[in-house]
């Protein structure tokens, strides 16, 4: 009896990304094309980016939700190591969600979640808001990519590249998957020297229906939730078969 050759190894694809507060679908579509999802949570937080802050609808200018941290006198601090500033901002956060889309065609599915999400406790680390609103968004988008923590891995102490080829070393990938933002910094020989095939995003933002105004584009995933509810799903690419 003939035994036939096996094909070729499927990819193993990892993505790399810090924590964000309520993402954008270009964060859902990186977890929608890898098949593990590395947090960087170990890496310097920056105060004016998106790890405690996003946009919801409003035309013509986004309105900004921002969870407030504590970082007085810490500036320069890892991310899973930031706090949160007491307070009821996550009802006042819920209060706002519900205001700007409670007439939006899927609130009614939407809501619910995010509800249970920030109304279900209270959080002391950034890291840990970031990561409930990961796994609640990423069930309603149906998808179930395993999650890693990059502190968990380690590696610290090596250069850019280094250690996220490492990272990718450790968990076989084949395959390193970067926003389109990487081409400034990525040192690509060090990929083609690890053997670790690199490729970028290049998320296409998608167009859909909001309230009649001129689109509003590159809002937290909970606007498309809202306005496309389920079928958000068909936004996100997915991951290689081979």
């Amino acid at each position: 009896m003939t035994t036939a050759a096996p094909g070729p190894a499927r990819r193993h694809v990892v993505t790399v990304m810090q924590p964000n507060y309520l993402p954008w679908l270009g964060y859902f579509d990186l977890i929608a094309l890898a098949d593990t999802f590395v947090v960087y949570d170990d890496v310097q937080f920056d105060k004016h980016g998106w790890r405690n802050r996003n946009r919801l609808y409003r035309h013509p200018d986004p309105l900004w939700l921002t969870a407030p941290v504590v970082t007085a006198g810490r500036m320069g601090q890892d991310i899973r190591d930031v706090r949160l500033a007491d307070g009821t901002w996550p009802e006042k956060h819920l209060k706002t969600v519900r205001q700007v889309y409670a007439r939006a065609p899927h609130f009614d599915w939407c809501f619910p979640a995010l509800e249970a999400y920030l109304g279900g406790k209270s959080y002391a680390f950034l890291v840990d808001l970031c990561l409930d609103g990961h796994r609640a968004l990423a069930q309603l988008l149906a998808l179930d990519t395993p999650l890693r923590l990059s502190s968990e891995l380690g590696f610290r102490g090596a250069g850019k590249t280094e250690r996220l080829v490492a990272i990718c070393q450790a968990l076989g990938a084949s395959r390193y998957l970067a926003t389109s933002a990487g081409r400034e910094y990525l040192d690509e020989p060090r990929w083609t020297a690890a053997g670790i095939e690199l490729a970028y995003q290049d998320y296409p933002h998608p167009v859909y229906p909001q309230f009649g105004a001129d689109f509003v584009s590159h809002l937290s995933v909970v606007d498309a939730l809202m306005f496309v509810g389920p079928e958000t799903r068909a936004f996100l690419r997915a991951r290689p078969t081979a």
